[in-house]
């Protein structure tokens, strides 16, 4: 596979990389720390060995006093190892700690304090186009995602279909996180139905006939294996009531269209807009990961009905973003737009569709969203 540089930009200090299976955390660790201890936690026979004597990772590091990094790979598997880590660290040994993580469950289950601060929390995205530069294609990424598992991939929808499949066995089922994996499978599938929409609890539960409190748990689940995100209201200095539920979005577009069942009274235009603006929302959220400047993520919604889909908060950035999954714009598409600028006359607004032309209608920047995504890059926003 050709390597293709990521933006992400490790701490000098220890860290933790957490990211969902697939999103290239240990090709990159291995590129950028090539002569360092390494930890595979996937591997059955360590993960044997450190799970019986978490001290031999003492042992292990003392038998190689000239290496300057410690990696270790997929560290929700034996947390009794974060003490040593913590210990190591303490005794300043010129030591840089790497911890990558694909789920923050077994960690949280077993109070784990993520080494008190003494290592920076980090995460790693799918590829931003930008990233793939002109390798990137809309379409291809609204079909099959950005993961880069299944960029390399020469079949990406075979991959996709065992990618939940695999999380759900490897770190739901081996786990025991639940105890009915056919509920949990058929709670995953109906959550691809709340892609990009406001989040209704109690819905969902009907649909999957297990309590309201159940669904949020599993909810909670699938954010602690990075499978899925919430994005709140924003309601700073509201000038009128809004919305209280946050919107759903799963991380990455070809993982929801993979989980997504279609059928006969399925309109393909419904799923292609979810897709489009779940595509922009990971975009959003990388850039957001990336950049140094701190900037929060939100969508606004009032009781009234005026929503836009997203919002870019932060010192540098304070930007409405709607997403049409259209060539052709209509007044009505830029209603909500313009109610959030009435609102919040400092902010900027945009608004990503299918067509190939920039317009600026009054003053709101119509931009085609592929050529968004592209100019999107940490510490850089392209309007």
């Amino acid at each position: 596979m050709e390597l293709i540089g990521r933006f992400f930009e490790p701490p000098k200090q220890s860290y933790f990389l957490f990211g969902p299976r697939g999103t290239g955390k240990s090709t990159f660790i291995r590129q950028r720390y090539g002569d360092s201890l390494y930890v595979d936690l996937l591997d059955p026979e360590a993960l044997r060995l450190y799970s019986a004597s978490p001290e031999r990772l003492r042992e292990l590091v003392l038998g190689a006093p000239g290496r300057s990094a410690v990696i270790i790979d997929e560290i929700q598997k034996v947390p009794s190892l974060l003490p040593l880590v913590h210990s190591l660290i303490e005794e300043k040994r010129g030591l840089t700690f790497v911890l990558t993580g694909s789920s923050s469950r077994k960690l949280k289950r077993t109070g784990a304090d993520l080494l008190a601060g003494r290592a920076l929390l980090c995460g790693l995205h799918p590829f931003m186009a930008a990233e793939l530069g002109e390798r990137f294609s809309l379409e291809r990424a609204l079909r099959d995602g950005l993961l880069p598992i299944v960029w390399a991939a020469g079949d990406p929808r075979k991959v996709l279909e065992a990618y939940v499949a695999l999380y759900i066995k490897e770190e739901v089922q081996t786990e025991g996180i639940i105890r009915n994996i056919g509920t949990f499978s058929r709670f995953v599938e109906a959550m691809s139905f709340s892609h990009a929409s406001v989040l209704n609890l109690s819905n969902v539960a009907r649909e999957c006939g297990v309590g309201r409190k159940t669904v949020e748990g599993y909810v909670g689940i699938l954010e602690d294996l990075l499978l899925a995100y919430r994005v709140p209201v924003f309601s700073k200095r509201a000038g009128r009531a809004v919305a209280v539920h946050p919107k759903f979005y799963l991380f990455d577009a070809g993982v929801y269209r993979s989980i997504r069942a279609a059928g006969p009274l399925d309109r393909s235009e419904e799923m292609e807009g979810q897709a489009l603006e779940g595509l922009v929302g990971q975009h959003l959220r990388a850039w957001i990961g990336y950049s140094k400047s701190k900037h929060e993520l939100f969508f606004w919604r009032t009781r009234a009905g005026a929503a836009v889909d997203f919002v870019v908060y932060g010192p540098d950035v304070f930007c409405a973003i709607e997403v049409k999954n259209s060539a052709v714009l209509h007044p009505g598409d830029l209603r909500g737009l313009r109610s959030f600028k009435q609102d919040y006359p400092e902010s900027r607004t945009l608004m990503l569709y299918r067509g190939k032309d920039r317009l600026l209608k009054g003053d709101i920047l119509c931009m085609p969203c592929g050529d968004f995504l592209k100019s999107l890059k940490p510490d850089s926003f392209p309007i």
